[in-house]
């Protein structure tokens, strides 16, 4: 069996040497940069004049051209506001480039920029939201904005907080980076959404992959990137405003952002933003929800400078939020429990209103980050980052009198990073990076709540060194790393029989991974990624020990818990030409010591209610699975899309189902866009249906079967209006037209209750 497998490899790698022989099947492949800092140039067209083929830089600043023939060559590069790049190339073999760019002195109608960001280069699948669609998705939470993402779903506790689910996983083994810095929160439970304001983004991409090795453990199940505009570097203003409003709680969303740069100090720029929203109770097709109003209001701004060897950065985020949770989730016996259970839906129909009462969430989020890099002789680059966060998450329940104030659960978390790395690179075939990582955290539990706290207080330091190398000849690209983390915890709290409990922890892993990247052909290219990861349990895993408020169950866990490890497998396939674009993606991954929470049949009867019982246990589990996108443009008018993603996963220590796994889902639309002329408006029509199987791959026990399948309608109309140099955009967007009722799988409320109806959204948004 091995002689054959080394065979074939031998033969596919003999076949793309002989095909880049060839005399017209050379490519060229390489990064434009800005020449004053390095940083990528996105949009450049790069092309051959002789040849005239050519191609555009991606996020990143890279660029591929294939077909190439054996012989000399002009190349040509132009961005708007720099000078043009000639360059004679004698091409005999594939070829791998960093092109420099120069700012010209001229004015801009807009203000330039000159990003900042880290660009995520990786040999994982990558897929991203920015542009058109992300401004379409404004008024949506993070959770449903990356549901747009073929093979992320959400994980509910009703209808308010969603936390983002990537290829089966969720919580601490998805890592979510703001502005470039780990998001450090409470976000081990289920019913904590992440505390981020989707309206500072400007580019939200999802690394599908691994990422231990680059970030650290809770990298495991995939990495979502959050990234505001780049600050600008040259004088000029713009920016945008939006207002949203919709009738499903009958709320408001408003964000207005701006950014721009100095006349006087070259580099120097900035950009500031504030988002608020308001909502009432929400309403299924036949009933309210009671107590499911949410407040929100948001802050953030940056201030950086850079030059031809410097780059400063200054960042600030402020996040608040108080989510009403479902009053008929807290049940008063365990009759009551059963009957709404079985009901499947509230006994009770309130009225309508904005009050929002106990039970409640109120959390707010602060983050500081300061961030310096310098330019180094040869392209190598040193980074520097810190930030200190601090999250304070309050969840009340219902109680009596003077109880009936104070929270149940007050948390406060303080973290602190620092991130050191190098980067080398240069126009041969090697680039990578080496660093360490150093992570802070104290967390405490405020005294005076009158019930013993869900998690300990615990301490804990991290840290993290790591290694990056890519390899690249031609079109082929080959990356590996290699990271070895180090974590210490002490945790502290006074257990139900009043006695001081201390334990410390010590957990340590190697992670690895490899990966590449081949284009086939102009329009087919294949990347696989093959990748170790690990986890230590979180502490709530660890220590649970009573009411979870939000949850409205009890959740127990266990000192014993070792550390998760995974092997991931993934491969992805990609076509794209000018009227399709197909990519697929099929994954396996292999998790020993996998830690989950399962709904037991056992229920907790106390003053205060009686409650489901929910256990951490841990196993050996297997996901396997594939993600599927493809947009085909028929016409000028006419645009078809589809999306979808199916998910297998097993216990197979016990051979038995895992809880909380999404369903088969597949979204298909269509689009028509207006053709305008000479005229001063864009308009657009979409309509999608999406339609969500049922999840008959069920656990043993549950507390309610899983729902049936269910098909939901949306339409879209988008149109947009010039104003001198502004533009107007508007939309209307109706989300489950027909006012389907339904329950979906992953809410941890369809016990209780069913999803949204209809909800129509009317977007403004002003750019100027």
């Amino acid at each position: 069996m091995s002689k054959s497998v080394t065979l074939f490899l031998s033969f596919i790698l003999f076949a793309i040497n002989a095909l880049g022989q060839e005399s017209c099947e050379l490519t060229i492949r390489g990064k434009v940069v800005h020449e004053e800092n390095n940083e990528p140039i996105v949009g450049a067209y790069i092309w051959l004049i002789e040849s005239e083929i050519g191609a555009v830089t991606d996020m990143q600043g890279n660029f591929r051209i294939s077909k190439i023939c054996i012989g000399n060559h002009t190349l040509r590069v132009q961005y708007l506001g720099h000078k043009e790049h000639l360059e004679k190339v004698n091409i005999k073999s594939n070829m791998n480039l960093t092109i420099r760019l120069l700012a010209e002195d001229i004015q801009l109608e807009g203000v330039e920029i000159h990003g900042h960001e880290e660009a995520l280069l990786t040999t994982n699948t990558v897929s991203g939201i920015y542009g058109e669609e992300l401004r379409i998705s404004r008024g949506q939470n993070l959770g449903e904005t990356l549901r747009r993402i073929p093979g992320v779903t959400s994980f509910s506790s009703g209808s308010s907080i969603q936390k983002p689910v990537i290829h089966g996983l969720h919580s601490n083994r998805i890592l979510i980076l703001n502005n470039g810095v780990r998001l450090e929160g409470q976000q081990w439970g289920a019913d904590h959404a992440p505390e981020i304001d989707p309206f500072l983004a400007r580019e939200i991409s999802v690394v599908k992959g691994a990422e231990t090795v680059r970030f650290g453990p809770n990298a495991m199940g995939g990495v979502i990137l959050v990234n505001p505009a780049p600050l600008p570097v040259k004088g000029g203003q713009s920016g945008e405003v939006d207002l949203i409003g919709f009738s499903n709680g009958r709320g408001i969303n408003g964000s207005f952002g701006l950014l721009g740069g100095s006349e006087k100090i070259k580099g120097l720029g900035y950009w500031v933003q504030a988002s608020s929203k308001i909502a009432g109770n929400l309403q299924t097709p036949d009933y309210m929800l009671d107590n499911t109003g949410v407040r929100e209001l948001n802050f953030s701004g940056a201030l950086g400078f850079s030059n031809s060897r410097l780059g400063t950065e200054v960042y600030l985020s402020h996040f608040q939020t108080s989510i009403g949770i479902l009053t008929d989730s807290h049940t008063g016996n365990l009759s009551d429990l059963e009957s709404i259970i079985e009901n499947g839906r509230p006994f009770r129909n309130p009225d309508f209103t904005y009050e929002i009462q106990s039970p409640r969430q109120n959390v707010d989020h602060q983050l500081l980050k300061l961030k310096g890099h310098y330019h180094m002789a040869g392209g190598a680059k040193l980074n520097i980052q810190y930030a200190f966060q601090r999250n304070h998450r309050q969840e009340f329940d219902r109680r009596r009198g003077e109880l009936n104030s104070r929270p149940s659960l007050d948390l406060v978390l303080f973290t602190n990073t620092l991130d050191l790395s190098y980067n080398h690179q240069t126009r041969k075939n090697w680039n990578g990076s080496v660093g360490v990582q150093l992570i802070q955290q104290a967390n405490s539990n405020i005294p005076g709540t009158g019930v013993v706290p869900l998690i300990p207080n615990y301490d804990m330091l991290n840290v993290g060194f790591f290694a990056i190398e890519k390899f690249t000849s031609g079109p082929l690209e080959i990356e590996g790393g290699l990271r070895y983390d180090y974590r210490h915890v002490e945790a502290a709290r006074v257990n139900r029989g009043g006695v001081l409990q201390e334990d410390v922890f010590n957990f340590n892993n190697f992670s690895a991974f490899i990966g590449a990247m081949y284009p086939i052909s102009r329009n087919l290219t294949f990347n696989t990624n093959l990748g170790t990861a690990w986890r230590p349990p979180s502490i709530n895993e660890q220590f649970s020990q009573g009411l979870h408020h939000g949850l409205a169950g009890i959740e127990i866990g266990n000192p014993d818990f070792v550390s998760e490890q995974s092997f991931k497998w993934m491969n992805t396939l990609n076509y794209s030409d000018s009227k399709l674009n197909i990519e697929l993606t099929g994954y396996a991954n292999r998790i020993n010591n996998y830690i989950y929470l399962n709904p037991t049949e056992d229920r907790f009867v106390s003053l205060r209610g009686t409650f489901n019982v929910f256990e951490y246990l841990q196993t050996d589990a297997y996901f396997i699975g594939s993600d599927l996108s493809a947009i085909w443009t028929m016409s000028s008018h006419w645009e078809l899309f589809s999306r979808g993603s199916l998910v297998r996963a097993k216990n197979t220590t016990e051979n038995s189902f895992l809880p909380f796994i999404p369903a088969d889902r597949l979204e298909t639309g269509l689009s028509y866009q207006f053709l305008t002329g000479l005229s001063k408006n864009e308009s657009k029509i979409s309509f999608s249906n999406l339609a969500v199987a049922k999840q008959t791959r069920e656990p043993d026990f549950d507390l309610a079967p899983a729902p049936p399948a269910y098909m939901l309608w949306n339409l879209g109309v988008q149109t947009s209006f010039k104003m001198g140099k502004d533009k107007l955009n508007v939309g209307l967007q109706v989300t489950n037209l027909f006012n389907e009722a339904y329950k979906d799988y992953m809410n941890r409320f369809r016990y209780f209750s069913h999803e949204l109806g209809r909800n129509v959204f009317l977007k403004l948004n002003y750019e100027f």
